[in-house]
């Protein structure tokens, strides 16, 4: 499984973005789909994932009531909403596939920056 994540850039804070990963390969294989993110000098965190069959979604604390995770399974694609943004949300977005099964991210995509000034 191949992802592609794009959609990062350049906001105010206060503003919106929306990432998106497109998922090419097996994707049949995959149950869950999700984002993470890397701020400078910070390990990667969570920041939300959906379940491919059933749409259920989780958020990290941080960014609960205002970002949304998305799926288009007919295009194979995850979006993030990401509205309301603030100088701490900058970092490096990574999405990420998880197997059937699997107790462990499986695929990760190359990463889109996200930067929000102040």
């Amino acid at each position: 499984v191949q992802l592609q994540a794009s959609g990062g850039g350049l906001v105010q804070a206060g503003g919106s973005l929306r990432l998106s990963c497109a998922a090419s390969g097996r994707t049949f294989s995959t149950d869950y789909m999700g984002w993470f993110r890397q701020a400078p000098g910070k390990e990667r965190e969570f920041v939300a994932q959906v379940r491919r069959s059933s749409g259920v979604t989780l958020y990290a604390d941080s960014v609960k009531g205002r970002f949304t995770i998305s799926r288009d399974n007919a295009e194979n694609t995850v979006y993030l909403q990401m509205n309301g943004l603030k100088p701490e949300d900058t970092a490096v977005y990574y999405c990420a596939a998880k197997r059937f099964s699997s107790t462990n991210w499986d695929y990760w995509g190359q990463g889109t920056q996200v930067t929000v000034s102040s």
